[in-house]
């Protein structure tokens, strides 16, 4: 699809691969290069907001997979990525694991454990089903802040991953760890879609009675999504635990998982690059808040202080219901028109 007549696939292997050309294959190799070469040469707000972008790709990965392919409406995936973070800090801190067993054990911990989450998806759809995971978000929080395990109102302080010698103790450190897992997540994730169980996920999405009289089996294929969904969740907070080096509630609220949900809606549902575009997105446009937001009392004084401190939330809500009128498709679909009309110029069609 999008392609200029005479322009065609001649293996299965070709018109399997996600990198087809060697331009593409230039391409990435290019970016990787730059990407890893970052740390040495790029500043240290840079590198610790790229991490901050690599966090969030990974949440709202798994927040795609679960919404945007299954159909499944979740608000708890910060409260799945809680989850994930305080299993890794307890098994590194408690229990005395490497990170680099507590990473993928904190991934299938809270994927079994957001189960608990899917389990209702069979009977509850829609609003119903958004408000039962918006009270698991809660039940979650309660729980972090009452057991003794997880250090209740303190929370728990968290090492950083070590090799050998060697100390991830830095922003720029950590980002030879948290690149790699991103971009191993993407292709996972990238690929998940285009299996079998990738095609069940869009059926259950597009009409789930069809698909059960099609033979999907609804409740089986439900709750895989929510295991990969929060797997996905589990891995981007034990990350996210050992780049900050401590675990606590307020860390991961119900305002976190809206702002996931936005950067999906504004991405586009049912497309892995409009995760990436979703997260820049928004997360450049808090960025901008944040620098420009205190120069609008000196701009305006009439404002006060309250405006702009809640600018960037009120920018947040302006940019999601602009998209949700105008481009509810999202910025993946206006990606596939530019590429579309650019591969054909100068033709109009």
């Amino acid at each position: 699809m999008w392609r200029p007549c005479g322009v065609f696939d001649a293996t299965y292997e070709k018109d399997m691969a996600i990198f087809r050309t060697p331009r593409h294959w230039s391409a990435l190799a290019l970016a990787l290069l730059v990407f890893f070469l970052l740390p040495v040469f790029g500043s240290y707000y840079i590198v610790s907001f790229l991490n901050y972008l690599a966090i969030s790709v990974i949440v709202v990965l798994g927040l795609q997979i679960v919404s945007g392919y299954c159909g499944q409406i979740s608000f708890g995936q910060a409260a799945f990525m809680a989850v994930g973070g305080y299993t890794s800090a307890v098994l590194t801190q408690k229990f005395g694991l490497s990170f680099w067993v507590a990473l993928p054990l904190a991934g299938i911990f809270t994927g079994f454990y957001g189960l608990i989450g899917g389990a209702p998806s069979l009977r509850i759809k829609g609003f119903y089903l958004a408000v039962a995971t918006i009270a698991i978000h809660f039940v979650t929080m309660w729980l972090l802040l009452h057991l003794e395990i997880t250090g209740k109102s303190v929370g728990i302080t968290v090492d950083s991953p070590v090799i050998g010698t060697f100390v991830f103790d830095t922003d720029e450190r950590m980002f030879y760890i948290i690149m790699p897992v991103m971009i191993i997540m993407t292709y996972a994730a990238r690929n998940l879609v285009r299996t079998r169980v990738g095609r069940a996920f869009v059926a259950v999405r597009d009409n789930d009675l069809a698909a059960q009289v099609m033979g999907i089996n609804l409740y089986y294929y439900k709750l895989l999504a929510f295991f990969i969904s929060c797997f996905y969740a589990g891995i981007a907070g034990s990350l996210w635990a050992h780049l900050t080096l401590v675990c606590h509630p307020e860390q991961f609220t119900l305002i976190h998982a809206l702002w996931f949900i936005g950067m999906l809606i504004v991405g586009g549902m049912g497309s892995i690059p409009g995760v990436f575009f979703g997260v820049i997105f928004v997360r450049v446009l808090d960025e901008l808040v944040l620098v420009f937001s205190p120069y609008l009392a000196d701009w305006f004084p009439w404002l006060g202080m309250a405006p702009a401190a809640g600018l960037g939330m009120t920018a947040f809500g302006l940019v999601l219901a602009w998209f949700l009128i105008k481009e509810p498709r999202g910025l993946a679909h206006r990606w596939e028109i530019l590429k579309a009309s650019s591969r054909l110029y100068p033709f109009a069609y």
